[in-house]
């Protein structure tokens, strides 16, 4: 044997998982749509509660704010403003705990709604993803219905599962996805009511506002503060 023919039978064999995300297999459809179908719609949630707010590098971001495909957040955009609010499931439920969080940058908006499975021996997360042009305001964006763009399973020991809106490009047309608007609808769904049930509309852009109006204020000039000093005397 060659000493090259040793060398790739020593090269260690790399598996791929290409997600077809603009059209999942009937049988990921029907698991898309179950999984969704166990998201309940009426909850009630324990008294342990958090919200929180921040400012982060795009490309230094949290995991919850990563973009989904059709996102255009880069780190040329410079930072992210973003809320979250998270909510704990009973203990007897089969969700642990849904975190909702709100990210703005100068291009875009996302909202993504995540479900926390509690005994994850398949299923581990559930999460939801819209976004829209940060040429309009946030409390516009949540006061309106805006589409879920994106769907993703997130499994134990198995690759994820995802469906996602997909657009026209420069060398292909827009898929269609007709038979999709089903699970969309649903997603769509999950997501103004949890807006609602977390009181996101009126969270999310008082938050907003405390990160642009926190650490503002100036300190006072030194001619100012000379001015503001008390004169000792003279001797």
């Amino acid at each position: 044997m060659s000493l090259a023919q040793v060398s790739a039978a020593q090269q260690p064999q790399v598996k791929l998982n290409v997600l077809n995300v603009c059209s999942p297999s009937p049988e990921e459809q029907e698991e898309i749509g179950s999984a969704l179908a166990r998201i309940p719609l009426h909850p009630s949630f324990t008294q342990d509660f958090e919200i929180d707010r921040g400012r982060s590098i795009l490309d230094q971001a949290p995991d919850f704010l990563q973009a989904g495909q059709d996102a255009q957040m880069s780190p040329d955009s410079g930072t992210a403003d973003w809320v979250r609010i998270r909510r704990e499931f009973p203990g007897d439920g089969f969700f642990a705990t849904v975190q909702y969080s709100f990210s703005r940058d100068p291009k875009n908006m996302v909202e993504t709604l995540v479900f926390h499975v509690r005994d994850p021996k398949d299923l581990a997360q559930i999460a939801i993803e819209d976004s829209a042009s940060a040429v309009t305001s946030a409390a516009v964006m949540l006061g309106a219905d805006t589409p879920a763009g994106r769907i993703k399973l997130e499994h134990f020991g198995k690759p994820s599962m995802v469906l996602a809106r997909c657009s026209a490009s420069e060398d292909h047309p827009a898929p269609d996805q007709h038979i999709y608007e089903p699970q969309f609808q649903k997603a769509t769904a999950v997501m103004t009511g949890y807006r609602n049930l977390l009181g996101a509309r009126k969270s999310v852009p008082e938050e907003l506002v405390r990160i642009n109006t926190s650490g503002m204020a100036k300190p006072p000039s030194k001619s100012a503060a000379q001015k503001a000093a008390p004169q000792g005397k003279a001797q």
